[in-house]
This record gives C-alpha cells, sequence and structure tokens, in this order.
C-alpha cells in the first residue's frame, strides 16, 4: 500500500513539474514572438532609413551580455 501511494504521489508530482514546463514552454512562445515582431520592425526601420542592415558594434554588444546573462 506504501508503493502505491508513493507511486501516486510522484505522478502528482510528476504532474506539476509538466504543467510548469508547458506554462513556461507557452511563455517563451509568446516571448519569441513578440521578438520577431521587433526585430521585423528594427529591419524595416534601417531599410526605411537607409541604415546599414548589420552594427558589428551592436551586436558585440549583445554577445557580452547574452553571455554575462548565462553566467
Amino acid at each position: 500500500m506504501n508503493e502505491e501511494k508513493d507511486m501516486a504521489d510522484a505522478r502528482a508530482v510528476l504532474a506539476d513539474y509538466r504543467a510548469s514546463i508547458d506554462n513556461i514552454d507557452a511563455a517563451l512562445i509568446h516571448m519569441l514572438a513578440e521578438r520577431f515582431r521587433c526585430t521585423k520592425a528594427v529591419g524595416v526601420l534601417k531599410a526605411t532609413h537607409g541604415l546599414p542592415p548589420a552594427d558589428p558594434a551592436r551586436e558585440q554588444q549583445q554577445i557580452a551580455r547574452l553571455r554575462q546573462l548565462a553566467k
């Protein structure tokens, strides 16, 4: 009987973890969609104003910032 309760408890905890993962996945998808909208707007703005598509200095700043965040 104890084993069955332990298994049921483990399944309940697993379901909670999976629900959390599903919520995180949904949030990530929404955030990525917003990021894509912003990057598209940046591209349109650059094209409209004759700005170069690439900005090596900005790219280096972003790489450094993201590496710091990943620590």
